[in-house]
């Protein structure tokens, strides 16, 4: 069963979720949420699978809120609007649930995480032997070295795995990397970027400067995180 969580400051809404939550059985809620900094202590606490995060909150939008979490569950996104589809799926969302929503609706987008989660870990059981992993990329699972690996970078629905002299496209998003590989020595750096710490060279402010001469972002939500971990 997946736990999950409601960040929605309209109590008719807060209502229709958590109904939809009890009605199909394979979900676990731990907390209803006014606001999105109201369920940051709980989303540090304890690891939660599903987060439906609205859009328009107070003190900080559901959009902002995604570009300034990190490790974050998979999230399905509630709004009346609908324009903020596209950049919603830049930020690696799982679904867009336009209000008023079904229940019909509810499931099928509760059943793309439930998939997602399903593939990551195949992914995951099927390939991770002596720092190897074979990742899809199309039709194809290409065996990649984990430790020369410098860096991941998202691109829309898929990622790209920087290695010493090639890359590879993996459909795999940038969040299955952030979960699957160590953290001790993989950690994100940016909305876009996740880098092997042993690849970097130096740090110039928000730049991150590698060995093999490329310069990476480092993101304002990320540093303080980077900082704590690396720059002690």
């Amino acid at each position: 069963m997946m736990t999950c969580i409601i960040i929605e400051d309209q109590p008719p809404a807060q209502r229709i979720l958590q109904r939809f939550i009890r009605d199909i059985g394979t979900l676990e809620l731990k907390g209803t949420y006014p606001d999105a900094t109201a369920a940051i202590d709980q989303l540090k606490a304890e690891s939660i699978d599903l987060v439906f995060l609205d859009i328009h909150l107070p003190k900080i939008s559901g959009i902002e809120f995604l570009k300034i979490l990190t490790n974050r569950p998979s999230i399905i996104l509630t709004t009346a609007f609908s324009e903020y589809a596209v950049e919603s799926y830049e930020l690696n969302v799982v679904d867009y649930l336009l209000k008023p929503f079904s229940f019909e609706r509810f499931v099928q987008a509760v059943s793309k995480v439930q998939e997602q989660s399903t593939d990551n870990k195949k992914v995951a059981d099927r390939a991770k032997v002596d720092g190897e992993v074979f990742i899809k990329s199309g039709y194809d699972h290409i065996k990649v070295v984990i430790p020369d690996i410098h860096y991941i970078k998202s691109d829309a629905d898929y990622t790209e795995i920087h290695l010493n002299d090639k890359k590879h496209i993996s459909s795999e998003p940038l969040r299955f990397w952030a979960d699957y590989l160590d953290s001790n020595q993989f950690i994100r750096i940016h909305k876009s970027f996740i880098v092997n710490t042993s690849k970097i060279e130096k740090i110039s402010g928000n730049r991150i400067q590698l060995v093999s001469g490329e310069a990476l972002p480092l993101g304002r939500a990320y540093k303080e995180q980077f900082s704590k971990k690396f720059l002690n």
